[in-house]
Parts: structure tokens; C-alpha cells; sequence
């Protein structure tokens, strides 16, 4: 049984909050269905109210199964999931990811042709908020506690604190990566008719920035809590990847930064899996390499949203099961990007299922069905198939909690390799805390594992940034990186990078760089006099 199984089947015996966004479509359904005293009844209660916060990256509604009670309204429950969204943005907007569905406006990520009243963008931003202002709900009702409790009781309500305040810190990272300048509410706000004020990229940045610090000593120490709980390690992790980005964020670089945390990290013990597809297997819980998931499990997770749909959308055309119950025939990737692998068709003219000298190319391709060039988007077998998410064990056996449906493959946000090819990049970016030869070492063990040999090992010549911009897509491809990576390398919008149906066109085109940001969602802007559009929308 998987360990995080408590956290996940509180969710349906707790509550829901409300927010402050004010979103005329898709919004926060108001909650005030509980109040403080039939909620917060015993010391237990606090528990099962930060698995609340948790389980909001995971599940979209109440009940379970994609029916009924779902924490935002104006889209349907099952595509109103923190983690199908959040995919969505990230991957179909690149090389990594293309759909064949004709879901409402869905096709305009890949194209890159989205607007303001997007029903997509709008569900994201609004899971972002409704995560910040149940995280900011249970802070203050632990503030309320804190005072008078004490002993194990007392240290368990910092932790529980710490824990609610990296969730919140998460989202509103999301918010300044997707959205920029955003309304901003803390639990000093407090519910009721207001609106909320906007904060500028800069003061978001160092509002994260201030929170990670300040929670350092309350998390428990790296590796020391339950599965799927964040602790220090994750919070020094978040701190990196923000300081990565910090030049798109706030114009100013830190590299350096960057450094000092990623040395934390991997400093604290994880470690690679030796076995990468494992990674992505159904037992995925027992990794060491993973330092912070997005927990689901085919009984107490029920949700057509999140790995659900990853592996459900990502198969059809006679790809291998793996675990499920049939594919929805959805979501494939493209030439262009396989041909990172040095993959081409001609690899699959004996067999479906081929892989490269670097084993982490999961690919599918039947050549009797399928097509290599995408001239119809809106047919699943024009591309090819990606078999990298399993819903079985790394032996092959079933999933933990087996549904015959939902799945139990955990969603890995954040891992040591990662932090491996962060290092590598603000070295060679110009960090100041770590070095070449390091850098070296740690991308060659990810190329070591991916070879199963040091066949592919590279020189310290060969550690550009171009090479590392490809190097992320082979090791982290479909794990929700790829958009925030091509900002951050110049190479999403009007670089020098196209790919196939970039900008609504066959062969590609450059698009214009305000779509670096998604826009602020048109019914929140008109709800709220604060708030101002991102340039070019």
C-alpha cells in the first residue's frame, strides 16, 4: 500500500474554503459549508486539513470520480484539476506535447494562438488561487491554535504551518511563472467582499523568496518526512528554481543563489534511481531520486484530472495498456522533438516500440497505422506515441491500489536529476558556488544511467547551453518543465527554435514574446479594478 494513502482519503471528510478571487466564470466555489468549530474539533483535525491542501494539486472536487462538488465552477470537474492544467500549459504549448482533441480551445496551445477568455487558462489560474487561499485559511486557524497548544501537539502545528505556507509558496510560484503580475492575498486578509490587491513580478519574487527562508527551520529536515509531505529539501529546491529564473522574472540574475541551494539539495542525501523508468512506474513512491510529488493512487485519488489523465490521454492507436483500461487517444509528441533522441522513423520499420542508444526515448510508432508527419492535429496517430508514464510496478506487476481505471503513478514535481542539470546550467551561466568539473560529473551520471554506460558521455566542450536546453528535454520530457525551460533559454516564443505547428503553421513559426506570459483571465480583470492585463493581450 502506498504510503501517502491517509493523506488522500482525508480529502473527502474535510472542507473547502473560500477565496478572494473574484472570477465571473470560473471561480472558487464559495464554501462556507464548515465553520472553525465543527472543522477544527480535535488535534487530528489539523492534519486532515492541510491534506486538504495537498490533495488540491491532485483532485478537483469532493466526491471523488470526476462527479459532483468540484472546487471551482464554469468547466467541468474533471478538466478542472490543478495537475491536468498545469500539464496542459507546460507541455502542449512546446515540442514536448501536441493534442488531437477538439475540446473548446485546446488546440490553441501548441499553436500558441490562446486569448484572455481561454477556459483552460482561466481553470489554472483559478486552482492556483483557490490552493492560496485554502492554504492561507488553514494559517489562520493555526495561528488562532498555536498560542495555547504545546508539547508534540505544538511542534506538530510549526511543521503543519511550514508545510501550508510551501504549498502556498508553489502556487504563487506557478502565478509568477504563468501569470506575472497577479492579485495577492495572504491569511492577513480576511474573507469577505474585497478586492484584491496586484503585486508586481518583482515583489511576488521576493515575497517567495522571504516565505522559503522564513519556513527553513519549522520544515522537517530533508528526507525525514512522510512520503509525499514537503520538507527542507523541497523548500530549497522551490528556492533554486526560482533564482534559475530569476532573469526572466525579475530581470537581475542568481546563479549564484541558484548554487548555494542546489548544493543543499543534493547534499541531503537523495539519490539517483538506477533504474530511470522506474521513475515513472506505478511504484514510483519508493524512489530515492524523487524530492517532491504529486501523490495518486487508484483508489483514494479517483479523478479523470491529473495522471489519470497523462497516461489515459497518451495512448490509443495500439500503444500498450500499461496498466489502464483503454486510451482516450489525446496527447502524442512530434518529429522535432524525438529527433533529440537522434530517433527518425526509418528506427521503427521492425518494431513499434524502439529505443536508442539513450534508453530514456519511451517512444511509439506503428508504421502500418501511424504517420510521422502531423498533417492533421486533430488525428491521434499523426506523431508519435509516448509510453513513458506506466501505470504497473517497475517489474511489471500490478499498480499499488489497482483501479482499472484511475491510476497510482505518482506525479514527480521535483527530482535530484533536476537539480543535477540546474547545477550544470547556473555554472555554466556563471554561478559562482559550484564548478565545471562538478557539472560534468553530475550531467555524465544522468547520461551514464540513460546509456547504461559511458558511451554517451560528454567533454566539458560539449556543456553548452544549447546542449543543456536538450539535455533537460531528453531527461525531463512530459514532466511539466519544458515551457518554463524554453522562456528561460530564449527558445519559446521568437527564438531561433521553431517546431512542427508552432504558430497554427505546418513547419513552424516564431510567435510574439508576450506569449512568454499567459494573460491575466478577462473575467478576473474585469472583476477586479486592481488588476491590469499582460502586455500584447
Amino acid at each position: 500500500m502506498k504510503k501517502i494513502t491517509f493523506l488522500i482519503t482525508v480529502i473527502l471528510t474535510t472542507f473547502l474554503f473560500s477565496s478572494c478571487v473574484k472570477d465571473l466564470n470560473v471561480e472558487p466555489i464559495d464554501p462556507n459549508v464548515n465553520t472553525l468549530n465543527n472543522v477544527f474539533k480535535d488535534q487530528a483535525a489539523y492534519k486532515k486539513a492541510l491534506a486538504k491542501i495537498y490533495a488540491s494539486f491532485a483532485i478537483s472536487g469532493q466526491t471523488g470520480g470526476g462527479g459532483g462538488s468540484p472546487d471551482i465552477s464554469g468547466i467541468d470537474e474533471n478538466f478542472g484539476n490543478y495537475i491536468r492544467q498545469y500539464w496542459g500549459l507546460q507541455e502542449l504549448s512546446t515540442d514536448e506535447a501536441i493534442i488531437a482533441w477538439d475540446d473548446a480551445t485546446i488546440k490553441d496551445f501548441h499553436w500558441q494562438t490562446w486569448s484572455p477568455n481561454d477556459v483552460f487558462i482561466t481553470a489554472l489560474y483559478s486552482r492556483i488561487f483557490y490552493t492560496i487561499s485554502i492554504s492561507n485559511e488553514f494559517i489562520r486557524n493555526v495561528n488562532e491554535k498555536i498560542g495555547s497548544a504545546s508539547g508534540t501537539f505544538l511542534s506538530d502545528l510549526k511543521a503543519f504551518k511550514a508545510e501550508a505556507r510551501f504549498l502556498r509558496a508553489l502556487s504563487y510560484w506557478h502565478a509568477i511563472d504563468m501569470f506575472g503580475n497577479v492579485p495577492f492575498v495572504t491569511e492577513a486578509d480576511l474573507p469577505g467582499a474585497f478586492f484584491p490587491k496586484r503585486i508586481s513580478r518583482a515583489d511576488l519574487f521576493n515575497y517567495i523568496e522571504s516565505e522559503l527562508k522564513a519556513i527553513e527551520t519549522d520544515l522537517v529536515p530533508a528526507r525525514q518526512n512522510e512520503y509525499a509531505r514537503a520538507d527542507r529539501g523541497a523548500a530549497w529546491f522551490l528556492l533554486a528554481k526560482l533564482y534559475l529564473n530569476a532573469k526572466v522574472y525579475i530581470g537581475t540574475e542568481k546563479y549564484t543563489e541558484a548554487l548555494t541551494y542546489l548544493n543543499q539539495v543534493i547534499a541531503a542525501g537523495y539519490s539517483l534511481d538506477s533504474n530511470y523508468e522506474k521513475l515513472f512506474d506505478a511504484n514510483n513512491n519508493t524512489s530515492p531520486e524523487i524530492i517532491f510529488p504529486i501523490a495518486f493512487d487508484g483508489q483514494n485519488t479517483q479523478q479523470y484530472g491529473g495522471m489519470t489523465f497523462v497516461l489515459h490521454a497518451s495512448n490509443g492507436g495500439g500503444m500498450p495498456l500499461n496498466g489502464i483500461d483503454g486510451g482516450w487517444g489525446g496527447i502524442r509528441t512530434i518529429k522535432d522533438f524525438v529527433s533529440k533522441f537522434n530517433i527518425s522513423e526509418s528506427n521503427f520499420a521492425t518494431t513499434t516500440q524502439y529505443k536508442g542508444s539513450d534508453k530514456r526515448g519511451m517512444f511509439f510508432f506503428d508504421n502500418s497505422s501511424w504517420q510521422w508527419e502531423i498533417t492533421n492535429v486533430g488525428t491521434f496517430t499523426h506523431g508519435i506515441g509516448v509510453t513513458k508514464f506506466k501505470n504497473v510496478t517497475s517489474t511489471g506487476g500490478p499498480a499499488p491500489n489497482a483501479h482499472a481505471t484511475f491510476v497510482s503513478t505518482d506525479f514527480p514535481m521535483f527530482r535530484l536529476a533536476d537539480a543535477y542539470l540546474m547545477y550544470a546550467e547556473a555554472v555554466v551561466r556563471g554561478g559562482s558556488g559550484g564548478n565545471m568539473a562538478t557539472a560534468l560529473g553530475y550531467v555524465n551520471a544522468l547520461r551514464q544511467r540513460a546509456y547504461g554506460n559511458n558511451s554517451g558521455n560528454i567533454s566539458t566542450s560539449d556543456l553548452t547551453l544549447n546542449f543543456l536546453l536538450d539535455e533537460r528535454g531528453r531527461e525531463l520530457y512530459w514532466e511539466g518543465h519544458r515551457r518554463t525551460d524554453l522562456i528561460r533559454f530564449g527558445q519559446f516564443t521568437n527564438g531561433s527554435y521553431v517546431w512542427q505547428w508552432k504558430g497554427g503553421v505546418k513547419n513552424g513559426i516564431q510567435t510574439g514574446s508576450y506569449r512568454d506570459l499567459y494573460p491575466i483571465p478577462v473575467n478576473d480583470l474585469n472583476a477586479n479594478p486592481n488588476l491590469m492585463q499582460n502586455p500584447g493581450y
